[in-house]
C-alpha cells in the first residue's frame, strides 16, 4: 500500500514530526488538530465554541486539500481537556456534520499547550466510494 502525504499551505504548521494528513487505502487520515490559525503555529483565543470552530475549519482545509469534505468524514475522534466543555463542543460539532453523523468518540485529556479541544479525523476518499 502506498502513502500519500498532504501538506496544505492553509493548514496549521506541524509542532512535531508528524503530516497534517495522509492518504492510503482509500482513505485520508487527519492528524489531530488544536486551534492554530492556518499557516501558522498561533493558537486562537477563546473558549471552547472557539477553538472547537477553528479547530474544524483547519480540519476542512486538509480535507479539502486531499479531495474530500465534511460529508466524507466516517470517523472522528475528539478529546476535551475538560467534559464540562462537551454541551459547547457539540454544538459548533453539528454546524460542520450532517446525518449520517460520523462514527465518534470524545474523551476527556490532557492537550498540549493551552489549547481545549483536539480532534482528529478519518474520511472516505469519494473515489473509494
Amino acid at each position: 500500500m502506498t502513502k500519500k502525504a498532504v501538506h496544505p499551505e492553509c493548514s496549521p504548521i506541524p509542532a512535531g514530526p508528524y503530516t497534517p494528513a495522509l492518504i492510503a487505502g482509500g482513505f485520508v487520515f487527519v492528524s489531530g488538530q488544536t486551534p492554530e490559525r492556518p499557516g501558522t503555529d498561533q493558537m486562537v483565543e477563546g473558549d471552547i465554541k472557539v477553538q472547537t470552530k477553528q479547530v474544524m475549519e483547519n480540519i476542512q482545509n486538509i480535507l479539502a486539500a486531499a479531495g474530500c469534505t465534511m460529508d466524507d468524514v466516517v470517523k472522528v475522534h475528539g478529546c476535551l481537556v475538560n467534559m464540562g466543555d462537551f454541551a459547547g463542543y457539540n454544538e459548533v460539532y453539528q454546524q460542520f456534520f450532517c446525518k449520517p453523523y460520523p462514527a465518534r468518540t470524545t474523551v476527556e485529556c490532557g492537550v498540549a499547550g493551552d489549547c481545549l479541544v483536539e480532534v482528529d479525523v478519518v474520511a472516505l476518499l469519494p473515489a473509494a466510494k
